[in-house]
């Protein structure tokens, strides 16, 4: 078994990451001026088939903001929120005309009106980002956030080898893994997830998988 004392990561830790930046987005090391590539490699090629046109979609851990206005430019209604205020005036101030979109909202406190509302949920390196003992907690407050019949996609860092994990922050998940904990969030997997290195250099090991909620009941 594997067993690994992990730091806390906290909303405060990644504010001061974004408050530090200073409006420089080289400083914040996810962000790179661009939707996520295998986001936009998922809209191109599946979600047109699964996600209407106008659906409610929320984006987790929004950052700066660029996945959320590729799912607006898309035609998504789109609610886009991060635990960082800095992050969120940042996107605010890149994409004005879509200001609207982008809230402030803790994942583990987000406003009961947000609760079983949507169609999509896009999450994007949120879960790798926080310690494995949070998984479980952040996969169930994700889940929350789907309507009866809604979709979560999730992007992360992943790993092949289960018996060895680096101190963090990242903690990258093998796929049993975070299948095991998105089954404890009450989530099923959608079809096979897809394990594949990106075009990063140097590469980066990823998985994208779809889930929906195991029942059809709230």
């Amino acid at each position: 078994m594997l067993t690994t004392t992990h730091p806390p990561v906290t909303a405060d830790d990644f504010e001061t990451i974004y408050a530090d930046a200073r409006g420089d987005a080289t400083q914040v090391p996810w962000a790179d001026g661009r939707p996520h590539p295998a986001l936009v490699t998922w809209l191109n090629a599946i979600a047109p088939s699964l996600v209407r046109c106008g659906a409610r979609v929320a984006v987790v851990g929004c950052g700066l903001g660029d996945d959320a206005v590729e799912l607006i430019r898309r035609g998504y209604d789109v609610t886009a929120f991060d635990c960082s205020p800095t992050a969120i005036e940042w996107a605010q101030r890149r994409f004005p005309a879509h200001g609207a979109a982008f809230s402030h909202a803790d994942l583990f406190s987000l406003p009961t009106r947000w609760h079983h509302r949507f169609d999509l949920v896009v999450e994007i390196n949120t879960v790798q980002a926080l310690p494995p003992t949070r998984r479980g907690d952040t996969l169930h407050a994700i889940a929350n956030l789907l309507s009866p019949r809604g979709m979560l996609l999730v992007i992360c860092r992943a790993r092949q080898d289960a018996s060895s994990l680096d101190a963090g922050p990242q903690w990258p998940l093998t796929e049993d893994e975070l299948l095991e904990a998105a089954a404890a969030a009450g989530l099923a997997v959608e079809g096979e997830p897809c394990t594949f290195r990106d075009s990063e250099t140097p590469p980066v090991l990823r998985t994208r998988a779809l889930f929906r909620r195991a029942t059809r009941s709230l």
